[in-house]
């Protein structure tokens, strides 16, 4: 069986913590103590059982069985898991609740293909420029007659790996 790329990359948090922490590479982050503060990851963010997390996250597959006070945002997945407890609002493309979770807050799922004015608004850009990297074949598109749909994760991808 290949080995995936963020297998190489596993950081298991079994502590108290504050702050901020940014993930730019994927990374497989598992969390089962107490974390405060900001969370943006790329891969699989796994919120064990012991956790206690207030926080504002954004990832790419999240899997909750801890509690989580604050927003979390997914590109891929949200799954609360039976003991998951959140209180603040989640959005993802896919969601997945299990009987028993508790979620108290907004459920936004969001779709997988964005339009041009949901790119402009999301990268705080000019349609006009983004419709010039389309031209220039420097930004992935989809084209739907004569609409224009983006992949929001070929978007942050390319964002990611922009010179």
């Amino acid at each position: 069986m290949a080995r995936r790329k963020e297998d190489d990359k596993i950081l298991d948090v079994n502590a108290a913590m504050q702050g901020s922490l940014v993930f730019s590479d994927p990374v497989n982050l598992r969390i089962n103590g107490k974390f405060e503060g900001n969370l943006d990851t790329k891969g699989n963010l796994t919120i064990g059982k012991a956790a206690t997390i207030k926080a504002d996250i954004i990832g790419e597959d999240i899997t909750v069985s801890g509690i989580i006070k604050g927003n979390v945002k997914a590109t891929n997945i949200i799954r609360l898991l039976s003991t998951a407890q959140i209180i603040g609002n989640i959005e993802a493309p896919k969601v997945s609740i299990e009987a028993g979770a508790i979620f108290n807050g907004k459920c936004r799922t969001s779709e997988a293909r964005i339009s041009l004015e949901e790119l402009s608004d999301y990268l705080a850009v000019e349609e006009k420029k983004i419709v010039e990297w389309v031209e220039g074949g420097k930004i992935p598109v989809e084209k739907e007659g004569s609409k224009l749909l983006f992949d929001r994760r070929e978007v942050e991808t390319w964002v990611a790996h922009k010179p």
